[in-house]
């Protein structure tokens, strides 16, 4: 294996290794969770390494409306029931990473957001959707779209995009190897099985050993089964999902791929979020300048109506409102928040009865608590800044990037050991190397509990500013990540 890792450096020199990534979102063009940031910073790390990285996504409004210096690389005609469909190429705003863009109006050009319309409810033809992101880079991996380019490795990120690995599979061209990313396996692309026959694939793919699940037809499942590799967010996660308690049905596919499935954990884009620089603060500050911490902390009271209370430990939320997410944890554990003297403000949206009982603590706590629904990237900059605490209770967590962010802005994650949460916060216990505080049961006793340690550490000054520089020394650069996925492509292209 190192010596395919050291192949893969020696052709980065010479001929740069052709990676293309397949997705659903980018930030900041569109963006419903932590996929649309892990393409925006990926993509550019793996330039910065040397390789030729290019990503291909659907036609948007905001991506085909946004991309820049489009030109026309090939007519694709009618397929999946778009009567027509032109495949484009143009650049990233801001990274100028290169860009494929489907242009499939029919499919495509609508309002609403990327899954569903703007009532939430899913686009009825989601199948044919996503069918054509993953044909469409399929084609593109065997060289039969853009005669100019043709990639070494197709790398495709979540449900949206994994039928390109079953496209792959059924009809091999070329020696483009596939790896298959997942973020999220919770959410899994499900599909009425009778619709297989639009999918275009043949009869085999439709058996258990296929895409079929459960009497459904799921789109994750193809990542999974066809990929070369799978690789997730973490590495914790890359364990969980192998076991039923976190495998959401499919965790007996994932223990059949064996040493094939691994994780690569996530980074932060230092660039975008680096408290010397964020133009979105009060104030700048760093881990050996930190007061200006404290004036981010006041400039946030004041805007989320919350008492001006220096002194008042301030937990930070910004999350979909969401089961997985523990919110109904941190409801249960409030009360034991709010009596310790802390103040919580929270950032998101998501289940209607999550977001009505939090409005409703801010309506009883008023000063105390606040609540913003719906989401706003610079205020969350502000959020993060400002608090002291940033939670993130989830039942599960494939990577999290809010806890990255918090230790970024020396504002100290309080997690559940789950998933990334695990692999990247290390508890209060451990006097030399702690950045944060973590609990393992998902209940809002032992949420409470964690708290409590968190107040008791934040009235010790001197030993809160030790962890707040720990946390801030901590190192999850996506230059890292990207020589990781480097290794990983030249060992799949080794292995045949």
């Amino acid at each position: 294996m190192k010596a395919a890792a050291d192949d893969a450096g020696a052709r980065a020199v010479s001929a740069p290794l052709k990676v293309l990534h397949a997705a659903a979102e980018v930030f900041p063009l569109v963006k419903t969770g932590g996929l649309a940031d892990v393409v925006a910073a990926l993509l550019p790390a793996l330039a910065r390494a040397g390789a030729d990285a290019r990503l291909l996504l659907p036609g948007l409004p905001a991506i085909a409306d946004a991309v820049a210096h489009q030109r026309t690389v090939c007519e694709i005609g009618p397929v999946f029931g778009a009567a027509r469909v032109t495949l484009r190429c143009g650049q990233l705003p801001f990274t100028h990473v290169p860009a494929y863009v489907i242009d499939a109006p029919y499919l495509y050009r609508r309002g609403g957001g990327p899954y569903e319309d703007a009532h939430g409810v899913e686009w009825p033809d989601n199948l044919q959707r996503f069918a054509l992101l993953g044909w469409v880079a399929a084609h593109l991996a065997a060289g039969e779209l853009d005669v100019a380019w043709a990639p070494d490795v197709l790398h495709a990120h979540d449900w949206h995009a994994a039928l390109a690995c079953a496209y792959m599979a059924a009809h091999p061209a070329g020696a483009c190897r596939s790896i298959f990313t997942v973020h999220n396996l919770a959410f899994q692309g499900l599909f009425d099985l009778a619709d297989f026959g639009l999918l275009g694939l043949p009869a085999a793919f439709r058996a258990p050993t296929g895409v079929e699940f459960h009497g459904q037809l799921s789109l994750m499942k193809a990542g999974l089964k066809f990929a070369r590799r799978v690789t997730t967010v973490s590495p914790g996660y890359a364990r969980e999902i192998a076991t039923p308690e976190f495998g959401f049905g499919l965790d007996g596919v994932i223990r059949g791929r064996g040493t094939d499935v691994s994780g690569i954990l996530n980074g932060v884009d230092r660039e975008l979020w680096n408290p010397r620089t964020d133009t979105a603060l009060a104030a700048h500050y760093d881990a050996e300048a930190p007061d200006g911490k404290l004036a981010c902390k006041r400039a946030l009271q004041a805007a989320a109506g919350l008492a001006p209370q220096a002194d008042a430990p301030l937990f930070g939320l910004v999350s979909r409102l969401t089961a997985q997410k523990g919110v109904d944890l941190l409801l249960g554990a409030l009360p034991a928040l709010l009596r310790a003297g802390g103040q919580l403000l929270v950032l998101g949206s998501g289940e209607r009865v999550l977001e009505e009982a939090l409005q409703a603590a801010a309506r009883a706590h008023p000063g105390r608590v606040a609540v913003r629904i719906g989401y706003d990237e610079a205020f969350a900059h502000r959020l993060i800044a400002g608090s002291d605490v940033i939670l993130v209770p989830s039942r599960f967590e494939p990577c999290g990037l809010t806890q990255l962010y918090g230790l970024r802005y020396g504002t100290l994650p309080l997690v559940r050991r789950v998933g990334g949460l695990a692999d990247t916060v290390v508890d209060a216990s451990d006097t030399m190397g702690a950045t944060g505080f973590v609990f393992d049961d998902a209940t809002p006793v032992a949420l409470a509990d964690a708290v409590a340690r968190a107040v008791a550490s934040y009235r010790d000054e001197p030993a809160w500013r030790a962890m707040r520089r720990n946390a801030m020394a901590q190192d999850f650069s996506w230059d890292s990540a990207a020589q990781a996925y480097l290794a990983l492509y030249a060992q799949a292209i080794a292995g045949g």
